[in-house]
């Protein structure tokens, strides 16, 4: 039986006064290759008049790129996620002949 979590990740800055805010990028996004099932994502941010582009970086991992266009006292990122904490098997992968006992030297064609 898996395990159903709900993560909260919450930033929050507070100004004395109106301030322009520059673009920023937001990495709080599972990557598309993670091995944990995701049930449910959810971003919101305050102030609520931005533009919102999602890019990869050129590791596969999402980036979030907000630009606002008012000024703001206050920046609040919010990231509700939840996951299903299925177990994984972090020995379930091959092992090449050549490598089975270490120490080992690799094939010709890959040193």
């Amino acid at each position: 039986m898996a395990i159903r979590v709900a993560l909260q990740h919450r930033t929050t800055y507070r100004f004395d006064r109106m301030v322009g805010l520059g673009p920023h990028e937001i990495r709080r996004r599972p990557a598309p290759h993670c091995r944990t099932p995701i049930l449910g994502y959810s971003l919101s941010v305050t102030p609520e008049k931005y533009f919102l582009n999602w890019q990869q970086d050129p590791y596969g991992n999402w980036v979030a790129r907000l630009v606002f266009t008012d000024q703001a006292d206050k920046l609040e990122i919010v990231v509700d996620l939840t996951a299903d904490m299925t177990v994984i098997n972090p020995f379930d992968f091959f092992v090449d002949e050549y490598a089975e006992v270490a120490p080992f030297a690799y094939a010709p064609e890959l040193a």
